[in-house]
């Protein structure tokens, strides 16, 4: 078990990500701080979401005690050679879906820890294949679940995950946006 002690500071308003702490029992607070969410154009796959969740964690203000345990974390697909973000808009949302129809991409997730005297980061990968998605299944998930707000324009665990992907290999939790299984193990081996 992790120790009640901890102040957790969960640095991401992501309703997703507060849900899945909640859901293992870690009690923490959220703290929004803006950051920019841009980075080197020469990385590619993992060293996008590791430099992303090692900026957020930087970037986050909240008053640290020395019990403080900052949890940033920033997921990406990455399809073929392209790292695909939130669409901005519909159109991107179709073209980012299509894309992933028919093959095998990687989520991929960079979790950062940061304490007042630490910091560590580590990467969690799965891949996940859908099955060839028609434009009409495309276009009534995008109409009914508005997926803006999600890395290549989808949740696993909305209708899309449901009816549309035929194989997942690795952490489901991290295509939801936090490695649950390998977040608790990295807190609990935590020393301060």
């Amino acid at each position: 078990m992790i120790s009640d002690n901890i102040d957790f500071i969960l640095a991401s308003q992501s309703p997703r990500r507060a849900q899945l702490l909640k859901e293992i029992g870690i009690h923490f607070r959220q703290w929004v701080t803006e950051c920019n969410e841009e980075y080197p154009i020469q990385l590619d796959g993992s060293e996008i979401p590791l430099f992303l969740s090692q900026t957020k964690a930087k970037a986050c203000n909240a008053p640290l005690k020395e019990n403080s345990l900052i949890i940033a974390a920033d997921t990406i697909v990455w399809n073929g050679q392209e790292a695909l973000g939130k669409p901005h808009n519909q159109e991107e949302a179709q073209q980012m879906l299509k894309s992933l129809s028919g093959r095998t991409h990687q989520v991929i997730t960079g979790t950062t820890l940061r304490s007042l005297h630490h910091c560590h980061s580590f990467v969690c990968t799965t891949q996940v294949t859908f099955t060839t998605l028609s434009d009409e299944d495309i276009n009534y998930y995008i109409e009914h679940y508005h997926p803006f707000d999600k890395a290549g324009s989808y949740g696993i665990q909305e209708w899309i995950g449901m009816t549309g992907i035929k194989r997942i290999d690795g952490c489901f939790y991290n295509v939801m946006g936090l490695p649950l299984p390998a977040l608790y193990q990295e807190i609990k081996k935590w020393t301060w």
